[in-house]
């Protein structure tokens, strides 16, 4: 640009030049006229910054933390080394010195000696047919005066969401869930190695009894990691259907009204409640292998609808909701898109 320039600036002139080559002539004037080098300067180093007057000496630090890394100290927090210098009639610096004496040596994290508890494993679970995983938990059913409940236990098939299971109590005891579990698993016809039962830690998961009761049927024990709501989320979603009932009672008069109020429940929730969660059936549709019979129907009664009138239907005729397939406790990353998760 600055050689054609040179050439056109004497014929056209400096205007005639820039307009031609769409050139402002600020521009050129300033290619004209180099810009005069910047001298180097070197600044001096900075000062060191002033120490005052009253900050501890190199020496005196030293000392603190010294006294901070003894056995005696080494897993108390500053305040209560303060505390008990203080007590011996001894001071080297105040708490808030301390504080930034560890934080300036990169120890000012936690210092107490703390229980490291186990990595516990993150259960992955995972149904396609009734009775491969059923799920189960406690809840309290509020009795008729303060601080007196009934003990609601609940064994659920997560792939059919079918109550197999459930029985109210005075307490939780370990001998009930025994119990229940066995009679259960008889009445579902249960074989070997076939069925694995997950529960949160509570006692009467965990106990002795129960884990030989499934040893001794040839069923997998699965639990909960602690203070993980979410790795027993259909029990969980159970008990929520149960309490938000309209007709469920703020408190019952006596166990046999609980049994009473749950008896109906379990038998609507099983037979008449249609569930989001596995393709808007009833749990005992599924359950009991009624469900590919039930979407059929649903299908053809689609297809005559659309066939009496197409043109209500703008893209396609209409299908019923999806069987379900699959049903996990914690799916791994892969199969986190799944249709089958809890509703």
């Amino acid at each position: 640009m600055s050689e054609a320039m040179a050439s056109l600036a004497p014929v056209a002139g400096v205007q005639g030049a820039c307009a031609a080559l769409g050139l402002a002539r600020a521009a050129w004037y300033r290619w004209q006229t180099p810009t005069p080098a910047v001298p180097v300067v070197s600044l001096p180093p900075p000062a060191p910054a002033p120490t005052h007057p009253r900050a501890l000496s190199a020496a005196e630090r030293q000392a603190v933390l010294g006294v901070l890394h003894t056995p005696r100290f080494a897993d108390r927090a500053p305040a209560e080394v303060y505390a008990t210098l203080l007590d011996e009639e001894s001071y080297l610096a105040s708490e808030r010195t301390m504080y930034r004496l560890l934080a300036g040596a990169q120890e000012s994290g936690e210092r107490r000696r703390q229980r490291a508890h186990p990595a516990y494993a993150r259960p992955e679970l995972l149904a396609t047919a009734p009775n491969q995983v059923w799920s189960w938990d406690i809840t309290k059913l509020l009795g008729p005066a303060k601080w007196t409940y009934f003990y609601l236990y609940v064994i659920l098939d997560i792939f059919s969401r079918y109550v197999v299971g459930w029985l109210v109590a005075h307490q939780e005891l370990a001998s009930l869930a025994e119990r229940l579990i066995a009679d259960t698993a008889a009445k579902q016809a249960i074989a070997q190695g076939e069925l694995t039962v997950h529960a949160d830690r509570g006692s009467s998961m965990t106990s002795k009894p129960v884990a030989f009761l499934l040893a001794d049927l040839g069923i997998t024990k699965s639990h909960s990691r602690p203070h993980v709501s979410n790795d027993n989320p259909y029990s969980e979603a159970q008990f929520k259907t149960l309490k938000y009932c309209p007709e469920f009672p703020g408190r019952f008069a006596s166990i046999e009204a609980a049994r009473a109020f749950c008896q109906p429940f379990f038998r609507w929730y099983n037979a008449e409640h249609r569930h989001s969660g596995i393709g808007m059936l009833t749990p005992e549709t599924v359950h009991y292998g009624q469900a590919e019979a039930v979407h059929a129907r649903r299908t053809q009664v689609l297809l005559a609808a659309y066939a009496a009138h197409p043109e209500r239907f703008v893209r396609k005729p209409p299908t019923p909701p999806d069987l379900p397939t699959a049903a996990w406790i914690n799916p791994p990353a892969k199969q986190s898109t799944t249709k089958e998760v809890l509703q």
